[in-house]
């Protein structure tokens, strides 16, 4: 919940400038009511805009929820869904993260999965077996093909926010434990494809150490990305 329309015009002119040279993706998510705004300064650049979340229904009587088409309507591409923050703070669970995700894709928003254990069950070493069932319970019903076109970000809870640190071969082993399941339920041609993303407190100072894991195909930039200057290094590193 950062940037005003005028904030996020100036966040994303400067940022295309800085970073118009690399052939890297970039994605924003820019709050409801920038997505517009944004869209329109993106347009040229390798910058795609999308939302941080939406409602399970196309419409309804649902005061304050942003749809599918809404989101689509002013020009966002992708959405972000189950961020840690929207099950801590908002009670989502894997069930409603799952009808989001089969509506994003229906309406051609591509989603951007988020899965993650909290700090308990990291120590308690029941982490492997609640990815697990975030996964299977969020991925429901989808084939190969749909899988395929979903990004799944990593969030460790656990490492956010709390002075612990999930190194880039802890964060090398969970995105193998989730390529492998992808790969044993989907197969290898669905494993190869899927863009795995890791969010744990990305800073400029990291990325070059976690991108070169073999299976972390990207990040999820939390602080960091609230400033052009780092969010840029991020990308341009």
């Amino acid at each position: 919940m950062y940037k005003t329309t005028v904030e996020a015009r100036e966040f994303v002119s400067a940022l295309s400038e800085i970073t118009a040279s690399t052939q890297r993706r970039i994605f924003l998510a820019a709050p409801f009511t920038a997505i517009q705004e944004a869209v329109d300064v993106a347009k040229g650049t390798k910058i795609s805009i999308g939302g941080q979340n939406m409602h399970d229904q196309l419409e309804g009587a649902y005061t304050g929820e942003i749809s599918a088409r809404m989101l689509k309507g002013s020009g966002a591409s992708f959405v972000i869904l189950g961020h840690s923050e929207r099950r801590q703070h908002f009670g989502e669970t894997n069930a409603l993260i799952h009808r989001k995700l089969l509506l994003a894709l229906k309406e051609g928003l591509m989603p951007i999965l988020c899965i993650g254990e909290l700090i308990h069950e990291r120590e308690s070493g029941e982490y492997l077996k609640v990815l697990k069932l975030q996964l299977e319970e969020c991925l429901q019903g989808l084939n190969a093909a749909q899988v395929a076109e979903v990004i799944v970000a990593y969030e460790p809870v656990w490492a956010i926010g709390t002075g612990k640190t999930a190194t880039p071969e802890i964060a090398q082993a969970i995105h193998g434990f989730i390529r492998n399941w992808v790969e044993e339920r989907y197969g290898i041609d669905c494993a190869k494809q899927v863009c795995l993303i890791y969010g744990g407190s990305v800073k400029p100072d990291n990325i070059a150490s976690l991108m070169q894991q073999t299976d972390i195909d990207g990040v999820l930039v939390g602080g960091a990305s609230l400033e052009v200057k780092s969010f840029a290094q991020i990308v341009n590193y």
